[in-house]
């Protein structure tokens, strides 16, 4: 008997998590409600799941702060996750084509993610430096917007080895993120302490659009993702990330971007089509409340942004949102 597959996403805290996690949920339903994949919402708001989506998402209920804050409730994967295999997405991603061929890449690892190694450099601390105090030669570098974990006591080994760095965090030199452990460090640490890889990344699993800033064209019911790194000398391009154009199943939209056009865009089309109600109405009513104003405010931005900086000079970054909570 084949194990059973799961996608699991966490929801807790405020609304707005919630509502990405359904979002995620409906881009779930749209491509994969035929593969006998089930979809696992973990949340401490179940009062929040509207009636389109309970079908379909099996609720995993929270407690507030059950299992920490902010990024360190990732470090609890393995008291989540169901029986079988399980492929952790986080809630601000969207998913764009039937993503079985995703179990089939993670296979036989206990716990694995999408990236490389590093053995040096920055990455939320000086790596060479975590190494030598740790008596590791190398480390995973990822992003952990997807997390992949068959269920079993490696599993657990690796996410209780993960729980214990944490308490050692400040000490072994990791910088925090808002405020908060970064779940990614620790999860490269605990993986390499007990042997386990990632998943080469070739562009095809997972995208976000920190390594990707160029231009992305997106279309959640049509399955297409195309996101760009610009190629040097454009300012936008980043030179740690190897390719220059992919077509992700999963896009990884990490946090001010779920404000852009291109996602609003998508899951307004989502909930319209699962609705059956993605008319030609419709799209257009998509185009002129969502994507044109959009893209008019960020032309305007742009034309007197040089201006607004002479005149009053740089504002300061306001507070995010997601600042301290998952």
């Amino acid at each position: 008997m084949t194990e059973q597959r799961n996608v699991l996403t966490i929801a807790t805290g405020k609304p707005l998590y919630v509502n990405l996690a359904l979002n995620l949920a409906r881009s779930f339903y749209y491509w994969n409600s035929d593969t006998g994949i089930k979809f696992y919402l973990a949340t401490d708001r179940p009062d929040l799941i509207p009636l389109d989506v309970k079908p379909f998402v099996c609720i995993i209920p929270l407690t507030e702060n059950q299992l920490g804050k902010g990024f360190s409730t990732k470090l609890h994967l393995e008291k989540l996750a169901p029986p079988g295999r399980t492929l952790f997405i986080d809630s601000d991603c969207l998913i764009y084509g039937n993503i079985q061929s995703i179990f089939d890449r993670f296979a036989g690892h206990a716990v694995s993610v999408i990236g490389d190694f590093i053995s040096k450099g920055e990455w939320f601390g000086d790596i060479e430096s975590i190494c030598k105090k740790l008596r590791l030669k190398k480390i995973p570098k990822f992003n952990g917007g997807v997390y992949y974990l068959e269920n079993g006591d490696l599993a657990k080994q690796i996410y209780e080895t993960a729980q214990n760095l944490e308490r050692r965090y400040d000490e072994i030199g990791f910088v925090k993120l808002r405020g908060t452990s970064n779940d990614e460090v620790l999860m490269a640490v605990a993986m390499e302490m007990n042997g386990q890889n990632p998943i080469l990344d070739d562009g095809t699993i997972m995208g976000d659009l920190q390594a990707c800033q160029g231009d992305y064209k997106l279309n959640v019911i049509e399955g297409h993702a195309e996101l760009s790194n610009p190629a040097y000398p454009s300012p936008l391009h980043q030179s740690w990330y190897p390719h220059t154009t992919i077509h992700p199943l999963i896009v990884h939209f990490l946090g001010y971007y779920t404000q852009h056009h291109p996602y609003l865009l998508d899951a307004y089309r989502l909930r319209k089509k699962l609705e059956n109600n993605l008319t030609i109405w419709n799209r257009l009513k998509g185009n002129f409340t969502i994507k044109y104003p959009s893209q008019l405010k960020s032309a305007v931005k742009n034309i007197f942004r040089p201006l607004f900086h002479c005149l009053f000079g740089y504002r300061s970054i306001g507070r995010s949102e997601r600042d301290n909570i998952l």
